[in-house]
């Protein structure tokens, strides 16, 4: 039976994979009128970074990297695997509101969008009844695009043209981790798979009525392909200050990592003859293979508790992302600045744990706050990014699964120097389920 179900679960990681690329590219382009997603910031590099901790870290504010817990996974860093002691399956989905204001070609703007889509699944099991080794497999988005906007218009002798943009597509990771203790010392990696596909489309068309039968519209496509062995490492202590109190050190690291990338770029020009459209497919560059090196990232943190009461994390996250790059599409890198950084603090509390009366005091309430700079470098500014989190953990009877919730309520960048603001709230829920499988049982 135990068997049974761990093979449901695998055959549901495998599956997921085809459902997160249909729910991407299966319904055609955002309109800010719609209110469907449209981030114009998805635009730049390999678009916008996608936050895929389980529900529970996002609600500590995403400090990562010295948490662990033996019954919830901490894929962010892999060195956690090692204190799991009993087999968990987890799965989560977020729904996501973003209201984006500024100023485009300066008339100022505001829209609404927002979206929903299954954010993480991820299953982890412990290879050691000493609870010092642990392994996990999973899949979660890296990033996603998906963006309709026109940035700019200006005079030609053809009149008056707009420069129109629209893209979509994602890259996401699926993985297999696996850690080890020795003392107090935890050492884990994550190995995996890094794919996906983006298109990006940029159009000139004129707008201008007089001379619109003449007119030409030029437009230019990159189909970029991604796919390459991607890993991630980490490391935490555990240093046990008394009976009550114990303090965790944790890191992570990935360094600079070269993944295989083809490009397929297309130039498009037609001509309005009064009642008929000429086409002609001016430029084509099939296949160009090539490399894109991902950055190298560290993070750093800290986590005090307080046996099964409470903790406190705290944490800094950095990327180097000066060594971006892409070799068949250079322009990929415009618009990404040379690093990025993030400090998080979070923190968590059950009243009591064993309390069999009161279901409020088994709940795990929690809390956290973040603030950085993101990746993106656009009229000499540094995109600001900050927010507050919180979340719930709702205990199921007579076991140690839970229904997890969160709330994450942020700025990304600013209305200065012509640029957009995004004011987003993300929701998320997720289901942790915890078993003994894989134990030879001693009574039939």
């Amino acid at each position: 039976m135990y068997l049974s179900r761990a093979k449901c679960l695998f055959v549901v990681l495998f599956l997921y994979p085809s459902t997160s690329a249909l729910a991407q590219t299966g319904s055609g382009f955002s309109n800010p009128l719609n209110g469907r997603e449209n981030d114009p910031y998805s635009k730049y590099g390999i678009g916008e970074l996608v936050n895929a901790n389980n529900v529970i870290l996002k609600g500590l504010g995403s400090a990562t990297s010295a948490y662990e817990n033996p019954y919830y996974i901490n894929s962010d860093n892999p060195a956690s695997y090692a204190s799991l002691q009993l087999t968990t399956f987890e799965m989560g989905m977020t729904a996501s509101t973003r209201v984006v204001t500024g100023s485009l070609n300066g008339v100022s703007t505001s829209y609404t969008t927002g979206t929903a889509s299954i954010s993480y699944m991820q299953l982890g099991i412990p290879l050691s009844r000493k609870n010092n080794a642990g392994m996990c497999i999973g899949f979660k988005p890296v990033s996603h695009v998906y963006y309709n906007l026109v940035d700019s218009t200006f005079n030609t002798p053809i009149g008056t043209v707009y420069n129109s943009n629209n893209g979509e597509g994602s890259l996401n990771y699926a993985y297999i981790g696996g850690a080890g203790r020795i003392k107090n010392l935890s050492f884990g990696v994550n190995l995996g798979y890094l794919f996906g596909t983006i298109r990006k489309t940029t159009a000139v068309v004129p707008i201008d009525t007089a001379v619109t039968n003449r007119a030409y519209t030029t437009q230019y496509t990159n189909y970029t392909r991604i796919g390459g062995i991607y890993w991630k490492a980490g490391a935490i202590y555990k240093a046990r200050i008394d009976s009550q109190y114990t303090l965790r050190i944790g890191g992570t690291l990935s360094i600079q990592q070269k993944i295989t990338e083809h490009l397929d770029a297309f130039q498009i020009s037609s001509y309005n003859f009064t009642d008929t459209n000429a086409n002609d497919t001016t430029s084509s560059l099939v296949n160009s293979k090539g490399k894109l090196t991902m950055p190298t990232s560290f993070s750093i943190g800290l986590m005090l508790s307080k046996n099964d009461k409470w903790n406190l994390s705290v944490d800094y996250t950095s990327t180097m992302w000066n060594g971006f790059k892409s070799t068949p599409d250079t322009g990929m890198t415009y618009g990404i600045g040379s690093g990025s950084s993030r400090f998080s603090l979070g923190g968590e509390l059950t009243p009591n744990i064993n309390d069999i009366r009161t279901y409020s005091a088994r709940m795990t309430y929690r809390f956290g706050l973040y603030f950085g700079t993101q990746n993106i470098y656009l009229s000499n500014t540094t995109l600001p990014v900050y927010g507050f989190t919180g979340g719930l953990s709702f205990p199921i009877k007579k076991s140690t699964s839970h229904l997890n919730t969160s709330i994450d309520i942020g700025r990304l960048g600013a209305t200065t120097n012509n640029l957009l603001q995004e004011t987003y709230v993300r929701f998320s829920l997720g289901m942790t389920f915890n078993h003994i499988w894989f134990v030879q049982r001693k009574y039939d």
